[in-house]
């Protein structure tokens, strides 16, 4: 399950740092905990779906791993990001 063009255009133009940004890491996680949204929602009904499920734990690791870097490279924006997204850390 990808993000159609649209939303994925409103996350990057959401979190992005400067115009034409794409890649940094706060617009990685946005784009990382939207298709994880999609994909909680889609086992809920389908709770037998073992790949979709084996999907979504790949993107919880990569977001993971996204957030250990933005910690470690900026604390600041780290604990903005997350309370912007609601994710729980550590």
């Amino acid at each position: 399950m990808t993000l159609d063009k649209e939303t994925k255009t409103a996350l990057i133009g959401e979190y992005h740092r400067h115009d034409g940004d794409t890649g940094s890491p706060e617009v990685q996680i946005a784009i990382l905990s939207k298709r994880i949204d999609q994909l909680t929602g889609h086992l809920r009904t389908h709770s037998h779906d073992e790949s979709s499920r084996r999907g979504l734990l790949k993107l919880v690791g990569q977001r993971r791993r996204h957030l250990a870097y933005l910690k470690r490279k900026d604390a600041k924006s780290y604990l903005a990001l997350t309370d912007r997204l609601g994710i729980r850390r550590k």
